[in-house]
């Protein structure tokens, strides 16, 4: 019998593959916009009314999606979630107008956003505590792969294709990695029959996973999880800090136009730069504070050290950003940025698994989210094409005052990152 098996590893390499796969897709239409623009004769307005309808459906997909994956498992909630953004982003070739641009934006939003809630969960129950920061890392690494090859990919697409066959031709890579996935992931840890004894006793075993633990728990509902200072701190936190992120995903592109007036050519140059420091802030962001925790530290102190680190990070890469005045000071600035949004991020992301039971950590996994998008909403879509008009500064400003609200929120108001079923004086209710 094996006595050995890195069957986890392999899922979360898979995860991360179809998360490159989603940034991809995602960031088609920023990289094309100016070709975009000229055939549709669409404006910067409606640009940011086709993001407000991906973010607005990908905030309801959050919720629900959290919900379903807890409801159907994680290996049938990837299915789901793949075949429809794959279909709904190949759909972007079709659109002629504003209205069908965002009907299929607004269902790649819809159906990306499983992505999330089902890389939670598929952490908490494949990973012990000790090893969860580093293969989040790893999976939001392929977020930040995902954003460097985008850019020159499609920007290579585009000029064989045109814009429209190149959303078909991104939106088939989902269904080609679905091949592997259904392969794999045939079983829980509990059962999968290429688990060998000792992967799956350090899996179930104390400080691992709920799934073995918590077969009879019950997952709990969206306003019995807001009934805890921990749910809260992971909701207000994220509702400031991503839209750091997708300030960049949705507007990177667009400011490189504006700004340096690149093309779609020169756009696919640059704009894969700062996504090298976010899979640097990535991988060494979980692996630190998995370190620390293997050393004796509490998962509070490791998680909440990490997180202060990467705001010291990002922070001044904002100031920088806001002041470059060459396209490669500016994408060098935003690198840091990114590095330490992805440190802060990787820490923050795990607290569904740290806290709450299996059962329950899609759900709370898609509040998170939920309230992430919200936040993208009101200061990286709304505002922006407002801020815009000045300048980009106040941007990259408005970006730096977002870091510390984030971290008081989640050192002041969250409590203390543990399970909450071993305290239930932590309950704000």
């Amino acid at each position: 019998m094996n006595t050995r098996s890195s069957v986890r590893w392999w899922i979360i390499g898979l995860i991360a593959l179809v998360t490159v796969v989603n940034y991809i897709d995602r960031t088609s239409l920023a990289v094309m916009w100016p070709a975009i623009q000229k055939d549709t004769s669409l404006t910067k307005e409606h640009y940011a009314t086709i993001v407000s309808a991906f973010m607005v459906a990908y905030a309801l997909g959050q919720a629900v999606s959290g919900r379903i994956f807890d409801w159907v498992g994680t290996r049938m909630g990837f299915v789901l979630s793949v075949v429809v953004w794959s279909v709904s982003c190949a759909a972007h070739g079709l659109a002629r107008n504003l209205l069908s641009l965002a009907a299929v934006r607004a269902l790649l939003g819809f159906s990306e956003a499983g992505n999330w809630p089902g890389a939670t969960k598929a952490v908490a129950e494949w990973f012990p505590r000790q090893e969860r920061a580093l293969a989040q890392g790893i999976f939001n690494a392929g977020a930040s792969m995902g954003a460097v090859i985008s850019a020159p990919l499609i920007a290579l697409l585009f000029g064989l294709l045109g814009w429209r066959a190149t959303f078909i031709v991104v939106g088939g890579l989902g269904i080609l990695w679905l091949v592997p996935w259904w392969f794999v992931v045939r079983a829980s840890p509990d059962k999968h029959p290429w688990v060998s004894e000792n992967e799956r006793a350090l899996i179930l075993g104390a400080g691992g996973t709920e799934q073995g633990a918590g077969k009879m728990e019950r997952g709990m509902s969206w306003r019995e999880v807001l009934g805890y200072r921990q749910a809260w701190g992971l909701v207000t936190s994220r509702f400031f800090l991503d839209p750091i992120w997708w300030l960049f995903v949705n507007w990177l592109p667009i400011y490189l136009s504006d700004r340096f007036n690149f093309n779609v050519k020169e756009i696919g140059m640059f704009a894969w730069v700062p996504y090298l420091g976010a899979i640097v802030g990535s991988l060494s962001g979980g692996w630190i504070s998995g370190r620390w925790i293997a050393a004796g530290w509490s998962v509070d102190r490791a998680r909440k050290r990490a997180i202060l680190i990467g705001g010291a990070l990002t922070m001044p890469g904002f100031v920088f950003a806001a002041f470059a005045s060459t396209p490669g000071l500016a994408v060098t600035a935003m690198a840091v940025v990114l590095a330490g949004f992805q440190v802060m991020i990787n820490n923050i992301q795990t607290i569904p698994s740290d806290c709450f039971s299996g059962k329950s950590v899609g759900t709370v996994a898609g509040i998170g989210g939920m309230s992430a998008v919200f936040g993208v909403l009101v200061f990286s879509t709304w505002l922006i094409p407002y801020l815009s008009k000045i300048s980009y500064v106040p941007v990259f400003l408005m970006g730096t005052a977002l870091v510390p609200l984030g971290l008081a929120a989640m050192h002041f108001l969250g409590g203390e990152i543990r399970r909450v079923e071993e305290s239930p004086s932590v309950r704000r209710t």
